[in-house]
């Protein structure tokens, strides 16, 4: 098949966490002509998938990265359990929108617009993105840094602490298989110890903030932690003059009824890290905190389903065929999870084409040279996404598959390939689907998704792989 294709980019700019955030990047792929004759398997792919267990279901689709011709293709329109390759449509979900690689988070402390100007604030409330970025004191991103601005802005007394993390549907979000709730501030230090419950959340939040506040040098007279009341528009009353007909509303927001105004502001690093440090170890966690992100008040409704809803409508703005596509989370965890070969490979072939360069975001890759490896094309193009995904071969045999390679790194050593993908595995189900540089310099996007009986030998499964990429390197 061979796709005409027609990319817009619209990135709107970026807001602070108490103002309503820009639209998501617009991508929009129109297809001018399409065949329905796909063409079959190469006699090397064949032989790379001989040894597959005649129980085990294969979906494969490669396509030219740069034309979008269909290579090679089998069972490309069959739903799979995904596993861990649902994290691409989550990552990509994530630079859309927020913007693009130079996209951000951000934090603030606010207190009531009365009190402005006062070295006294009755409340001061913590109000954010969702993010998993936020740290209690590492950095510039941390609760140390916003309590410094506050004292810095003159705050000196604080009556009580409040937490705004009503912007997540704690009940909607107990679905996703991890069982740790998805609460509306995060901390990036909860990561190997979260929270248990919501309300534990808050209170180890709040106390943090308020252990922060006190070392910057404000009192706080409160150790209780409350949580704040939604942030509401205020709608001013009609007016009417003296024929009763409806005048301009007044522009003068009565004193009293003017929203909470920030004392302090904290922006994060841009998001290409933490989908790096997502993607390349398959942090289930990190996914599923991410995937909430989408969904965070005032733009979503704060459930796990609207999360959910902006993936599959990203999904549609790329031009995938979303037949067969199910959604269930954002790690690959659940096994409600259905894509195809097609989805995937078109995400992938729009990822490869949009314009998401950040030579600062690139920096937080930690893009160090690796031995034996050849040119990195993508570096050289800026592609952000790309350069996170996980790259084979580099050998780290690190526990957390927390380096370079990820969860690639002992996979195609000393093959001399550029490879980066996303790795999938569940009972049952292997998977693997990203871009291959073949030894003519052609870039090749490729989805292979494996489903079988949970007692089906994965590194079984892994090897077919390695030796079909190995294959289409060889052949194209």
């Amino acid at each position: 098949m061979r796709h005409t294709l027609a990319l817009v980019l619209l990135v709107g700019g970026l807001s602070a966490a108490v103002a309503p955030p820009h639209a998501p990047a617009d991508v929009t792929l129109r297809a001018d002509e399409e065949t329905k004759q796909e063409p079959a398997l190469s006699a090397g792919v064949r032989l790379a998938l001989k040894d597959v267990p005649q129980d085990v279901s294969v979906g494969v689709l490669v396509r030219d990265a740069g034309s979008g011709q269909v290579l090679e293709a089998l069972r490309d329109r069959e739903s799979f359990i995904p596993a861990s390759t649902v994290k691409l449509i989550t990552a990509s979900s994530v630079l859309a929108e927020r913007g693009g690689a130079q996209g951000y988070w951000s934090t603030d402390l606010t207190i009531p617009a009365v009190q402005v100007g006062r070295s006294h604030a009755k409340t001061v409330t913590l109000r954010g993105s969702g993010d998993p970025t936020l740290s209690v004191r590492n950095g510039s991103y941390s609760l140390r840094s916003l309590a410094r601005q506050a004292y810095a802005r003159g705050l000196r007394k604080v009556g009580e602490v409040r937490v705004a993390d009503g912007t997540l549907d704690v009940d909607s979000w107990q679905g996703v298989s991890l069982g740790v709730p998805m609460t509306g501030l995060r901390l990036a230090d909860w990561h190997d110890d979260p929270p248990a419950a919501s309300a534990e959340a808050r209170s180890r939040l709040g106390a943090a903030l308020i252990a922060e506040l006190r070392q910057a040098g404000v009192r706080v007279v409160s150790d209780r932690v409350r949580q704040a009341a939604r942030s509401r528009p205020y709608v001013p009353p009609t007016r009417l003059d003296d024929q009763g007909r409806a005048l301009p509303p007044d522009p003068q927001v009565p004193v009293s009824r003017r929203p909470e105004q920030g004392i302090a502001s904290v922006r994060s690093a841009s998001v290409a890290g933490v989908l790096a440090r997502t993607l390349r170890p398959s942090d289930n966690l990190r996914a599923e905190e991410l995937l909430a992100t989408l969904a965070v008040r005032p733009q979503g409704t704060g459930t796990l389903q609207d999360a959910l809803a902006r993936e599959r409508a990203m999904l549609r703005r790329t031009g995938a065929d979303l037949s067969g596509v199910v959604l269930a989370d954002g790690s690959g965890l659940s096994r409600k999870n259905r894509l195809t070969p097609r989805a995937l490979a078109q995400l992938l072939k729009v990822m490869h084409d949009l314009p998401y360069p950040n030579r600062a975001g690139l920096r937080q890759l930690q893009l160090l040279p690796q031995r034996g490896l050849p040119e990195r094309l993508y570096r050289s193009r800026q592609n952000v996404f790309v350069e996170a995904l996980p790259q084979a071969g580099t050998g780290e045999n690190v526990p957390g598959h927390d380096g370079r390679g990820g969860t690639l790194a002992l996979r195609l050593q000393d093959e001399g390939l550029d490879v980066r993908a996303k790795t999938g595995t569940l009972p049952g189900v292997s998977a693997l689907a990203g871009y291959v540089t073949a030894r003519s310099g052609r870039i090749l996007v490729f989805v292979v998704l494996m489903n079988g009986p949970e007692s089906s030998p994965i590194l079984t499964l892994r090897d077919a792989q390695d030796r079909l990429v190995q294959a289409l390197a060889a052949a194209y």
